[in-house]
Order: C-alpha cells, then structure tokens, then sequence
C-alpha cells in the first residue's frame, strides 16, 4: 500500500486545528494564573491597596459565596444583590450586636472562567442612639487606582419614615447633584445608595428630602471616606 498523501488543503486543516489547541490551552492557562487565590488579579490588587503581600482572595460559586467565603465571618447576612456589568454589588449586615445595631456592609465581586470573585467592599457601624431624630446613616467609598467596580459610591439606611429621597451633590469636575436608589422591598430597613463618576470631589452634600420634596435633613462633607448619621433638621 502507498502512503496516503495529504492534500494542501488537509494539511492547513491539521495545522488550524492544532494552532486553534494551543491557543486554547494557553488561554485557560492565564486565566488559571490570573484569577486563582493568589494569582495575579490578587498581587495587583495587593500591591494598588499597598498590602505588604499577596491576598489571596477565594473563589464562590455565587455571590453571595465569594463575599461570606472573603470575609470568613458567619455573623453576616446577605441583605440584596444589585447587578452592575459583569458583577454584583452585594449588601450585607451583621447580626445585632450590643455595643452595634446600625451597621451595613457593601463588597463588589466579579463573574470570572473560574466563579465568582471578591473585587472590594467596605461596611459601617453605629453606636445605639437614644436619640430618635435620625433621618439616615451613610458611608462614602471613594474610586481607588486599579480597583474597578461601582465606585465611587455612597450608601446607607433611612431611619425615618419621613424620608422619601436622597440627593448627592458633589464637586470637582463632575459636579452636580445625583439622585440615590432606594431599596425598600425585601429589606427590614430601607437601603439607599447613589453611584457618582470617576471625577466626583469635594465638596460632598447628602439631602434627604421628604415627599414634597423638601429638604428635611442634610450633611456636607470633604472626606470622601466618611460614615455617620444624619439628624433630621430642626424646625
């Protein structure tokens, strides 16, 4: 028998194919290396955020995993899941605690080839207060370099039922006035959170408006990482 002789059109098949595998072999190769626990999304998140070494963040299979997996914390629950892109904006809150009852948390996570990965979050807590004249808690979160997600973003409770909106102005070459979210089904507490560009800068100003959209609480402020309450306006 003669040897079969391959036509030039058999061979450049062969030779796609087999381009085609290593390509393939290679992708999932880096995308291992790159979103693993420790792998290189990690060391660069590490070394933006300044850690002296690697985290290594865990991967889930939902969600809501990757943030309780990250966090390592039982006491956590998962309050609602907003999507934004390829991600999840997660919102938690701990189990009452003495010393700590208004307390709300936020973490970003991802959908990688591997599941779904923590990206950064942060959470608050407060004091009990005797006082009854709270209109809202809040926590600002500023956009740090090489960390992707929705951020800037500022984020709380309403503690009064008076409240019906939430606006946030702020400066710099962004400025303006942005209106927040708020979330009041499936929740114990109103959420309210207002996603704000890149460029937003101080001065930062939080107006809780009743129905008739009048001003009945506000709060201005430079610090953009920073958390409190807000007393409702004395008349």
């Amino acid at each position: 028998m003669y040897p079969k002789i391959r036509t030039g059109r058999q061979i450049w098949l062969m030779r796609t194919a087999i381009a085609i595998a290593v390509c393939l072999v290679l992708f999932i190769g880096f995308v291992y290396a790159y979103d693993r626990p420790g792998g290189i999304a990690d060391w660069r998140l590490s070394r933006e955020a300044g850690y002296p070494g690697t985290v290594k963040i865990p991967l889930g299979e939902t969600p809501e995993d990757a943030v309780l997996k990250f966090r390592g914390m039982p006491e956590y629950q998962v309050l609602l899941q907003e999507k934004f892109n390829r991600g999840v904006l997660v919102f938690t809150k701990r189990n009452e605690q003495s010393d700590s009852n208004n307390n709300l948390g936020i973490d970003f996570v991802r959908k990688t080839w591997l599941g779904w990965k923590w990206v950064y979050g942060a959470n608050y807590g407060l004091s009990v207060s005797s006082d009854q004249n709270e209109a809202l808690d809040f926590m600002s979160i500023p956009k740090y370099k090489g960390i992707n997600g929705p951020f800037p973003i500022i984020y709380g409770q309403l503690a009064n039922s008076a409240v019906a909106g939430v606006i946030v102005t702020v400066g710099g070459e962004a400025a303006g006035e942005y209106n927040a979210k708020i979330i009041s089904e499936g929740v114990q507490q109103r959420i309210w959170y207002a996603l704000l560009p890149a460029a937003a800068d101080k001065p930062y100003k939080i107006e809780a408006l009743n129905g008739e959209g009048k001003a009945v609480a506000s709060k201005t402020f430079d610090d953009p990482t920073d958390f409190g309450s807000i007393m409702m306006a004395t008349k």
